[in-house]
């Protein structure tokens, strides 16, 4: 049983996350400040509600697991939406690359200048 606390509060801002479910425009891009979430970043790190997701619009995949490429859904996504800046949260392990990878692809077929910023975290919850 666990201890009895204090409700945390969800950054969660918009419903779904899944990129493979999100809608290619809704209202929640417009002017957003995204961040594009490897799957099992928000397990490692501990805060990551709080640290990354607050007041940003989540997208979440698994390079690996999902075995698709997003670039032509982010690209969709980048090129019809007003988006501010793109964080993208991925683990140390090689796989996770894809996500960055299909990120950086989407923003330059978009042909917008949005700027990127990587988080790589550990298995043990450190940003590295």
């Amino acid at each position: 049983h666990a201890p009895e606390t204090a409700p945390i509060p969800s950054g969660l801002t918009n419903f779904p996350v899944q990129i493979k479910l999100a809608p290619i425009n809704g209202p929640w891009f417009d002017g957003a400040d995204l961040l594009i979430a490897a799957d099992c970043t928000a397990f490692a790190y501990g805060n990551f509600h709080n640290e990354f997701m607050k007041d940003k619009t989540t997208l979440i995949a698994c390079p690996k697991l999902d075995g698709v490429n997003y670039a032509e859904k982010l690209t969709q996504i980048f090129a019809n939406n007003n988006v501010a800046s793109v964080t993208v949260a991925r683990m140390t392990v090689p796989c996770c690359g894809g996500i960055e990878f299909a990120v950086r692809k989407a923003i330059e077929n978009s042909g917008k200048d949005i700027p990127i910023n990587t988080v790589i975290i550990s298995p043990d919850g450190k940003v590295v």
